[in-house]
């Protein structure tokens, strides 16, 4: 009883957090992506970008771009528009507008496992064996597979004007280019200099130092373990060091397809055509993305 009369005065206040329960705007734009896929970086260069008169950080960031499952409806509500709004979520009809960050499955995996491992949901000596095998089921989020949750995107919005996709990888490359792109996507005209200068505010070093002191302060790695940083590397192609032969075969034997139709190459000799996902050999020629 006592529990529902305090989710009561919290609805009332609005200080509940809406999740999936939120009121979507036509003007809302949503930043997608499968869990550790470059969200959180993503959500700090376009805060930056549209904030630069404010310093952002981890402890504010839910209020800038905010998270339905980790804002309050409060917060929401006083937020400018359009509001540009994060999701994990698979394919959504009522996302009006999408900018969806897509990872090789291959890196995801290696993040996701450090992530738990920094959250505690799993010892440091479990193997990544076992870990690659919930992973490939689903099983280590709620958001689906990486293949599940890419593949509503791409079987439903790829090629549509209101949905931009985005590669992690380029992402890295040439930070300053992606953000344009995303400028040009919400209809911002800003300066080079404007852009250059959110992308050294989002730097993998600039929220590392942040993340050292606000850990407490983000939902994403409150009572989490110290000493081990949210914000690792930020580089591709760590898989190459970190998983074993057998299990990045496991991956692409899975989801070879898909990761083809995205541009990754892949390293096992046996992974078969397009015969899983015979969606994405409808349009014809593979969909490699721009270099």
């Amino acid at each position: 009883m006592t529990k529902r009369i305090i989710a009561g005065v919290k609805r009332g206040l609005g200080l509940h957090r809406p999740s999936r329960s939120l009121v979507i705007l036509s003007n809302d734009v949503f930043l997608v992506s499968f869990p550790k896929s470059g969200n959180t970086w993503g959500r700090f260069l376009i805060a930056n970008l549209l904030y630069p008169e404010q310093t952002v950080t981890f402890a504010n960031l839910h209020r800038l771009i905010p998270d339905p499952t980790a804002t309050t409806k409060r917060d929401f509500d006083r937020i400018p528009r359009p509001r540009i709004i994060k999701s994990h979520e698979c394919f959504d009809p009522r996302y009006p507008r999408v900018i969806y960050i897509v990872r090789d499955p291959r890196d995801v995996t290696v993040s996701q496992y450090h992530y738990h491992r920094k959250l505690r949901r799993i010892e440091d000596d479990s193997p990544i064996e076992r870990f690659v095998t919930h992973f490939l089921a689903g099983e280590t989020c709620s958001h689906g597979s990486w293949g599940q949750n890419v593949l509503t995107w791409l079987a439903t919005r790829e090629g549509d004007p209101r949905f931009l996709l985005l590669h992690y990888e380029d992402m890295v490359a040439d930070t300053r280019r992606e953000l344009g792109k995303i400028a040009a996507f919400l209809g911002i005209n800003v300066s080079a200099e404007h852009i250059a200068r959110a992308v050294e505010r989002s730097s993998a070093d600039r929220m590392r130092k942040m993340e050292q002191t606000q850990t407490d302060k983000c939902l994403l790695t409150k009572g989490s373990r110290k000493d081990l940083s949210f914000v690792r590397s930020a580089s591709t192609n760590g898989w190459r060091s970190e998983l074993p032969a057998d299990l990045v075969a496991k991956i692409e034997i899975t989801w070879g397809p898909i990761m083809r139709h995205l541009g990754y190459e892949l390293v096992t000799s046996d992974v078969r055509a397009v015969e899983h996902f015979p969606i994405l050999a409808l349009g014809g020629a593979v969909g490699m993305r721009a270099q």
